[in-house]
């Protein structure tokens, strides 16, 4: 009988993490301290939030991307709500929007102006009032940018038309506090998991639960949809008190495909998953390491393939959108670190390495683009579209665009080095000129 390695040849086995310089970080930024499961940073390829400390209510600071470096104390920040804040999401369809919940009870959405805040800002352009209990988390529709998600310590999720600034239907089918929520890929489907241990898979529109894992010998504290591979992957904690991950069929929740114990550490394990290149990414509370897999729809259905490792522990991550990772560094993920300790946010780019200058299309597929697919009334009325038409190949026109800007550079830089050729060539002709007139010169001043 012939050994068959279990092992799978990828083309994403030597994908490294690269931490950003000192130049591409963030400094002087007062993190909360907050001791609720949540990121506290949202990022995408115009803006960086992240949550803060802050007297007398809650606020976040927004950063222009382009302008990393020391934060100034005094810098501008939104800061409208009366508790503090839980939980900030940008728009996947407009950069200038963001959405926050807080602890007063409140969801509020903002428009942030081109270059930044320049004075505080505390005038919302919409505030969603429903819950009766701090608001703990928030999600927007991935297809109809009019569809915003609350789950609120009230046991009830609520469903915003933001097109008409109401709730439009509550889901109450959780009997505790709903630790997360992850749509899968058109939206038709909402995966929740709950304190009671207990995951879910809910039609969002009827808000009724088309199945449910009755997660005894483990606690479940995070979910998230698989892409269009039709599995949803958990993370949690075994009966052992091992972190661990499990794979789930999301047509059939009676047993997990296949469970992993990752180790023994106490923080919660946050998945993120990118349906570009199935690569799985875990991430753990107050540790400083990331694990990626490469997940596929056959045994071994989780591949590892490495470990980024890093002695500061993080408080959060932000995670770029693919429209604005660095293609031509063939950057496939993008992190954006919360360090506390240091009041720092530092970037950790996920690199392919290719020696090749030319456009990677292999890692780089049709990917999310800023165009809704859909309105609130079309989705809400049963709709369903997720289609390539409303995607966007960023990729290849990024790139083209990077090289045409390189290649004018590089030619602008030509031309300047030709003139300043030019002119040092005449300075030199002048200088030759006048040092024969001083020779002739002295010359005639030895015959005299």
């Amino acid at each position: 009988m012939s050994w068959h390695s279990m092992y799978k040849s990828s083309k994403f086995r030597h994908v490294y993490g690269k931490a950003g310089s000192r130049e591409q970080c963030y400094e002087g930024i007062p993190i909360t301290h907050s001791v609720h499961d949540n990121h506290f940073c949202a990022v995408n390829p115009k803006f960086l939030a992240v949550v803060t400390e802050s007297a007398g209510g809650g606020a976040f600071l927004v950063i222009p991307l382009h302008k990393p470096g020391r934060i100034d104390p005094h810098h501008p920040k939104v800061c409208g709500h009366q508790g503090s804040v839980m939980d900030i999401k940008w728009s996947p369809f407009m950069d200038n929007i963001i959405a926050s919940s807080s602890e007063d009870c409140t969801v509020r959405i903002w428009q942030i102006p081109d270059g930044g805040l320049r004075r505080n800002m505390t005038e919302a352009l919409m505030i969603l009032i429903g819950h009766s209990r701090r608001v703990g988390l928030i999600e927007w529709h991935p297809t109809c940018s009019g569809i915003l998600l609350s789950a609120g310590h009230d046991c009830k999720i609520l469903i915003w038309n933001l097109e008409e600034g109401v709730a439009v239907k509550m889901i109450d089918s959780h009997p505790d506090v709903i630790l997360c929520m992850s749509f899968n890929t058109d939206g038709s489907l909402l995966a929740t998991s709950c304190k009671d241990k207990k995951l879910r898979i809910i039609d969002p529109r009827s808000g009724k639960v088309l199945r449910e894992a009755d997660c005894k010998s483990s606690r479940v504290n995070r979910v998230v949809f698989l892409g269009n591979l039709k599995r949803v992957l958990t993370t949690g904690v075994s009966r052992w008190n091992t972190r661990q991950i499990a794979l789930w069929d999301q047509e059939d929740l009676c047993a997990p495909i296949t469970e992993e114990e990752i180790d023994g550490l106490s923080g919660v394990l946050f998945p993120f998953y990118d349906a570009d290149t199935h690569m799985l990414y875990l991430a753990g509370k107050g540790d400083g390491n990331i694990r990626y897999y490469e997940v596929s729809a056959e045994k071994p259905f989780l591949q590892f393939l490495m470990e980024f490792r890093s002695p500061a522990p993080q408080k959060g991550l932000g995670v770029m959108a693919k429209r604005g990772v660095d293609v031509s560094e063939c950057e496939i993920f993008r992190f954006y670190k919360l360090v506390t300790l240091k009041g720092l946010v530092e970037p950790i780019s996920m690199i392919v390495p290719r020696r090749s200058e030319t456009y990677q299309e292999d890692i780089f597929p049709m990917t999310a683009g800023t165009e809704s697919a859909l309105s609130a009334a079309e989705w809400l009325s049963g709709i369903d579209r997720g289609d390539l038409n409303f995607q966007h190949h960023y990729s290849r026109n990024h790139y083209v665009k990077e090289i045409v800007l390189s290649h004018k550079q590089l030619l602008k830089m030509v031309f300047k080095q030709q003139d300043e050729i030019r002119k040092l060539k005449d300075e030199l002709g002048e200088k030759d000129e006048r040092i024969r007139q001083l020779e002739l010169e002295l010359k005639n001043l030895r015959n005299t």
